[in-house]
């Protein structure tokens, strides 16, 4: 499922002559909110429904660099749930299909009222039902790895 598509601006383009760190995970969040959209949290659902998503965890692969004005698109695969959690693959592609970048996040249900943690609203979680997820058979090869000197 690929919930965004764009251009490698100038202004994300380092000093090393491609995309900034940081702008791999300015696309990710941008696609996370891509999702939020997707799954009925956009600006009126949020207001209507006194819901949004935090981010609580992160964890961010780079593989291939990005240049300026490049084409790229984010995909997303929903690598599981509970009543207020997400578990979001987001993979980072070129035009030609090579993977840059990949991010596996912890997504958390919030009422905005309280600005506590809360299950998901019926309508958003119908939705969240609908989303694309991987079979153990074909898991993502980036889910699930961990930070660490391999010895």
């Amino acid at each position: 499922m690929i919930l965004l598509e764009t251009r490698v601006d100038p202004a994300w383009v380092d000093y090393n002559g491609h995309m900034n760190d940081a702008e791999y995970a300015r696309l990710f969040s941008l696609a996370a909110d891509a999702l939020m959209d997707h799954i009925g949290l956009d600006a009126e659902g949020r207001q209507r429904l006194g819901h949004t998503l935090y981010t609580l965890e992160t964890h961010l692969c780079y593989q291939r660099e990005a240049h300026q004005g490049e084409a790229l698109r984010v995909g997303f695969v929903l690598l599981d749930q509970d009543a207020k959690r997400l578990h979001a693959g987001f993979e980072l592609f070129n035009a030609g299909g090579e993977r840059l970048a990949t991010s596996e996040q912890m997504l958390m249900g919030i009422d905005t009222t309280t600005v506590r943690p809360a299950t998901f609203p019926a309508d958003v979680a119908q939705a969240i039902d609908a989303l694309p997820r991987p079979s153990p058979a074909h898991w993502p090869d980036f889910a699930g790895r961990r930070v660490g000197i391999r010895r």
